[in-house]
């Protein structure tokens, strides 16, 4: 078997997510906000600003709506130009909630008939699995991606997803709204998967546009449902293993407005 030589550049966008109060919208769509200022804006960042994102081969994306939607909104230009759109279940967000799981491949087929479902893993949108929300999950489906794609001959790849996945499965940091980041991956395997390396262009000034906190991040944000369980059973608390589905998720990242959105990498 041949070994690749070349270690693929990354360049991570954050996607733009509607945020309110409701955790109950079930793959929910962007703002108008959203897509039309913040979207733009990183589009204009990117054609203009960044002569990187013109070496742009190949955009990955999260199959879920409002991934799709700044992909369309910020590199619709790529598109034009013949750049592919590949679609991996495996940077779709951490959590079970329903503004966390896609929509079937059946629908999105019809809403999207532009980009190609037939590669996408069949038990997407399923929490089961790999995809399941727990810590053991989320760090294999990192592994996962990070392995697909140092593994692909594209130098310069787009990697549109969303920042809880990004921060704790793939880069260790965190992401503000309509921000992106730039990685290479690091030599040898001294981590499963590869070690992604940020460029000090993006890493000193907190992201690209310099609007996401600096320094690395990890699981310290990240709780799950059994954790809270038994954090409240450690506090005294008789907790109803029945409710162990119904326990919110601890916030990845916060809202400045209504008009906010959770990255995506992409919130």
């Amino acid at each position: 078997m041949k070994t690749r030589q070349i270690s693929p550049s990354a360049d991570f966008m954050r996607s733009l997510l509607i945020i309110s109060q409701d955790y109950g919208i079930h793959d929910p769509g962007l703002t108008e906000f959203g897509l039309l200022s913040q979207c733009q804006d990183l589009a204009t960042q990117l054609q203009t600003k960044l002569p990187l994102a013109q070496e742009i081969e190949l955009i990955v994306t999260s199959p879920m709506r409002r991934t799709l939607q700044t992909v369309e909104q910020s590199l619709g230009w790529l598109i034009k130009r013949g750049v592919p759109v590949i679609l991996l279940a495996e940077l779709q967000e951490n959590s079970s909630k329903p503004c966390d799981t896609g929509s079937s491949i059946a629908m999105m087929k019809k809403e999207w008939p532009q980009f190609n479902w037939d590669a996408v893993d069949p038990i997407y949108p399923s929490k089961t699995g790999l995809y399941e929300f727990s810590k053991d999950a989320i760090t294999r489906r990192g592994i996962a991606a990070r392995t697909w794609l140092r593994q692909r001959p594209e130098k310069v790849i787009a990697v549109v997803a969303h920042s809880g996945f990004l921060r704790v499965g793939m880069s260790y940091r965190k992401y503000y709204n309509a921000d992106f980041r730039i990685f290479d991956f690091g030599e040898g395997y001294d981590e499963i998967g590869g070690r992604l390396v940020e460029w000090d262009l993006t890493e000193s000034k907190g992201g690209g546009l310099g609007k996401s906190p600096k320094g690395i991040a990890g699981w310290e944000t990240q709780k799950f449902p059994d954790e809270a369980v038994q954090l409240r059973e450690d506090e005294g608390e008789v907790v109803d293993k029945d409710e162990n589905s119904k326990l919110p998720e601890v916030r990845i990242v916060h809202a400045v407005s209504q008009d906010s959105q959770r990255i995506a990498a992409n919130n």
